[in-house]
């Protein structure tokens, strides 16, 4: 039998070294699901429970693996849902490739069954490339083009191929007018550096100043060396945007964590009194929480163009490579003699780790969410990586957890949708099926499509050598994140019919499946959960019950600013009395650090 269309596209994602396709099945898609079965299911194909979680398992998998994922889908509704998946892909700067299907070639146009213009619906969340096929010949320039763009923009492509075409006899493109080749599979991206009189200019300022503070983020992963050495030179502390917490180990004392609203004291303090800053590979859209503009001069490093000097009026912008700029860059910058700016950060990063700790220990009812993620600290296994859901999960994961080095962790930065952390973590597990992954997630994500994805788990788990995949799941029976966002931002009091959550066992649902489940209903029971998962032959769901009342108290919030704003807000709501003892106490904590 002559190869198919279909055939060839699988042949060709091997010969990119593709190894997983995240997907689900559809009619408008049997060419290739067929050709999957002929080709002994290579690559691998991996059925989520719906193409939004097979868009995020993809999104999941280029993160941790520095490889582009590949998700697959049927034609209208599969295309459909991939769409938030590659719209978190695309907004995080991920190189996803999306594989759909398309009605026959002889429907299209005619309002047939799951016709949908895909090329306009896949026009934004695709831009960077998408492309839909009419003949075979076309088959090997489509690929690689969104191959290659995909990880030379990093960001999504697509291509669309109508149901027919995929099971037609493969020919090549001819060497003939009006035909289109293309060349070996492979990518290498250039390596790139900002023009030396630019980063003499920088290093000008950078001499020049006397509180330098840097603010990193997923863009200086592969400078990290880079980074400390420039830290070293000028005395700097560093801030880590929430894509770039894994950038830095926290056990650094100059590292002041996370920055904005999600972030920490010592970075509110260190942009507030810098004279200058430095950006490596950060997008941090608030500028609110960078220097008061005029305040400290700025530079920033990025490969990307498009993106650099739009959040902070910078004097010098550096176009390149982050570890490449930064190698050219150190040997013009001087070791600063007074150390005081310094010493500084690390007073404050040091007792802001006294303050995290005493607040994760406040008194809760039955249990504090700080304390689940701090108990974990001393327990992290060295290699782990840890995904995080949007929510109130991503306050606790930004502030209270201690990276080391060689960690690795991500969420929804930029589009902060719900629902991503249990298949980032399934994605995390295919690139790197010999680490503990670990998910922290609220229980509205888990209704929402975590437990589905359960299934899935369940379904593969055989396939990793190292069985650890822990999903914690942050169970308060309450949309949390948006219910404390009504109460500081719209002054609102908790709308109970919009927040509240009907009751599940999460644990009893994961046992059911024959997963292991762990319930946690006091503070001591934290601890021994965490080493059991940690021990565990199989993934395990650790349902911990915990006070919705503790709030993610910004770190600019002075105690008198947050004492007036909740006796404002909280007229009304029907957990007014625990919100303002255990928000007050848990603000309280600084002052007991500064005492001690």
């Amino acid at each position: 039998m002559a190869p198919t269309v279909a055939d060839y596209l699988l042949q060709r994602l091997r010969e990119w070294g593709v190894e997983r396709v995240f997907g689900y099945p559809g009619d408008g898609i049997n060419g290739i699901i067929a050709a999957l079965g002929r080709a002994d299911d290579q690559p691998r194909f991996v059925q989520a429970r719906h193409e939004e979680m097979a868009a995020f398992e993809a999104t999941g998998y280029a993160k941790f693996s520095g490889k582009p994922g590949v998700c697959l889908a049927t034609s209208g509704p599969g295309a459909i849902h991939l769409l938030n998946g590659l719209y978190d892909a695309k907004l995080d700067h991920v190189p996803v490739v999306a594989i759909v299907g398309q009605t026959a070639r002889s429907a299209i146009g005619g309002s047939y069954q799951q016709e949908v213009d895909l090329l306009t619906l896949y026009k934004d969340v695709a831009g960077a490339y998408v492309q839909e096929a009419a003949v075979s010949a076309q088959l090997p320039n489509l690929l690689d083009r969104a191959m290659r763009i995909a990880m030379a923009e990093h960001a999504p492509t697509a291509i669309i191929i109508p149901s027919d075409l995929q099971e037609e006899e493969y020919e090549p493109p001819a060497h003939a007018f009006k035909n289109v080749p293309s060349s070996t599979p492979g990518y290498q991206p250039p390596v790139t550096r900002a023009p030396d009189a630019e980063i003499e200019k920088a290093a000008g300022i950078l001499n020049e100043g006397s509180k330098v503070a840097i603010l990193v983020g997923q863009g200086a992963r592969s400078a990290a060396a880079e980074v400390m050495e420039i830290a070293e030179l000028t005395g700097a502390g560093v801030a880590k945007a929430l894509l770039g917490k894994d950038v830095l180990p926290d056990d650094l004392p100059y590292v002041t964590g996370a920055i904005g609203l999600l972030g920490t004291r010592p970075s509110y303090e260190l942009m507030r009194d810098c004279d200058t800053l430095l950006i490596v590979g950060s997008n941090f859209p608030y500028s609110q929480f960078l220097p008061e503009f005029g305040d400290a001069r700025g530079i920033q490093i990025d490969i990307d163009g498009r993106m650099i000097g739009m959040r902070y009026p910078t004097e010098v912008n550096l176009v390149g490579d982050a570890a490449e700029t930064l190698r050219a860059l150190i040997p013009l910058v001087k070791r600063k003699k007074k150390r005081s700016w310094r010493e500084t950060i690390e007073e404050n990063v040091a007792r802001s780790w006294s303050v995290i700790e005493r607040q994760a220990h406040v008194e809760a009812d039955p249990v504090n969410p700080m304390l689940l993620f701090w108990e974990l600290n001393p327990r992290l296994p060295d290699d782990t990586i840890v995904t995080s859901d949007s929510g109130s999960a991503a306050n606790w994961y930004a502030r209270d957890l201690k990276f080391r080095a060689g960690m690795r962790g991500s969420l929804s930065g930029t589009l902060a949708t719900m629902g991503c952390g249990v298949p980032y973590a399934i994605g995390a597990k295919f690139a790197h099926p010999d680490r503990p992954v670990i998910a922290f997630v609220g229980d509205g994500a888990m209704q929402m499509n975590g437990m589905n994805e359960l299934i899935t788990m369940k379904r593969y788990m055989s396939e990793w050598s190292d069985p650890r995949l822990i999903v914690a799941v942050l169970h308060n029976n309450d949309l949390n994140q948006v219910t404390w966002e009504l109460r500081a931002m719209s002054g609102a009091p908790k709308f109970v019919e919009s927040q509240a959550l009907p009751e599940m066992s999460y644990a009893g649902f994961a046992r059911s499946l024959g997963l292991e489940g762990l319930e946690v209903e006091k503070p001591d029971a934290i601890g021994p959960a965490w080493d059991r998962a940690l021990a565990a032959d199989v993934p395990v769901v650790i349902d911990v019950r915990c006070d919705p009342d503790i709030p993610p108290i910004p770190p600019h919030a002075e105690f008198e600013q947050m004492k007036d704003a909740a006796e404002a807000i909280i007229k009304g709501d029907p957990d007014a009395y625990g919100v303002v003892r255990k928000g007050l106490k848990t603000k309280a904590q600084e002052m007991f650090a500064r005492k001690s």
